[in-house]
């Protein structure tokens, strides 16, 4: 991996928040919770990494810390090399017309007191404002028709379009400034199954027609498994498995990542019948008291005594493949 082919690296990255305890004096010190721990990955030019895990694993916490709209507490993200959580607040306004992002309930993430154009062409004001209004205008019925909507309904407002409808404005919107990488943060989450697939290609045909690299973050991995180059799996913010997603599906190591292949459906009703799944003991633990040593321990099907002391770090199983856990082997021994 050469610095010309990585646009984006986490190094070490941690999010905190402080939560006041319920019922307590003004006072008292607040609990911490720690969505993200030291979370390292990259994103390379041109590919889609899928950044998979639970509801609560703290994906998309990872993905505003990226962009900013969160702070960081710990660790660095780099753009080209460059440190973004060292610049002033200014200089990362300018810095986000090259990182854009989608976000999971389309209609929500858009004013409902704009027009379709506006909402599209609000990032060329804000990052390109010596743009004169024709072009602007011109751009925005590019940009629509690319993403599969007329240029005429710019006068509309989001509530008289459908749920995929208002995910491709928020789609053009995200694209109007040609970014170089686009989080989408569960982009198809809220949307029907069929539309969901188209929304999918139509997200691969722009990344070929524009050279877009994209953070495709899910907690479908039936869904991620499509569209990735590589994988990333997080649990309880801290990442447990990263590696090519041939790698990661086929020869999954982490007992977490084998579950969350095991829970994706097989179509063949016999076969669905007939596999092995693994069973995941109790439920997601809290972020405010997470496990010591091994956060995925107390769930764990493989779980030794040492779990509870040590923090495992990852280790290489493969090329480009590394997995926090030390006892764990490849295999679907338990993916069924």
């Amino acid at each position: 991996m050469t610095q010309e082919t990585e646009l984006l690296r986490v190094e070490n990255l941690d999010v905190t928040f402080k939560i006041p305890k319920r019922g307590a004096m003004p006072w008292t010190a607040p609990d911490e919770l720690q969505a993200v721990s030291q979370a390292n990955l990259s994103v390379l030019r041109g590919e889609t990494l899928g950044l998979v895990g639970e509801s609560g694993s703290g994906k998309s916490t990872l993905a505003r810390a990226i962009i900013g709209t969160v702070p960081a507490t710990g660790g660095r993200v780099l753009w080209k090399g460059k440190d973004l959580t060292a610049l002033s607040a200014a200089e990362r306004r300018s810095h986000g017309r090259h990182v854009q992002m989608i976000f999971q309930d389309p209609l929500a993430a858009l004013n409902p007191r704009m027009t379709l154009g506006q909402i599209v062409a609000e990032p060329l004001q804000t990052h390109q404002p010596d743009t004169d209004a024709d072009t602007r205008r011109r751009k925005v019925g590019e940009m629509l028709e690319r993403v599969g909507l007329l240029p005429n309904l710019q006068n509309r407002y989001p509530h008289e379009f459908s749920g995929g409808q208002c995910q491709r404005i928020g789609i053009a919107r995200a694209l109007i400034t040609e970014p170089e990488l686009v989080i989408c943060d569960e982009p198809v989450s809220a949307l029907d199954v069929s539309v969901q697939a188209q929304v999918v290609n139509l997200l691969a045909e722009l990344q070929r027609e524009m050279g877009l690299s994209l953070l495709f973050i899910a907690h479908d991995l039936s869904v991620v498994r499509h569209v990735s180059s590589r994988i990333a799996v997080m649990y309880l913010g801290r990442l447990v498995e990263v590696g090519p997603a041939a790698s990661v599906i086929g020869n999954p190591v982490h007992p977490y990542t084998k579950a969350l292949i095991a829970s994706v459906p097989i179509p063949d009703p016999v076969k669905e019948k007939a596999r092995k799944r693994p069973i995941l003991g109790g439920e997601l633990p809290s972020p405010i008291d997470p496990p010591s040593g091994c956060v995925f321990r107390t769930r764990c099907p493989i779980a030794r005594a040492e779990c509870a002391t040590f923090r495992p770090e990852m280790r290489e199983v493969g090329a480009d493949h590394t997995v926090a856990c030390p006892f764990s082997e490849g295999g679907d021994d338990l993916a069924g």
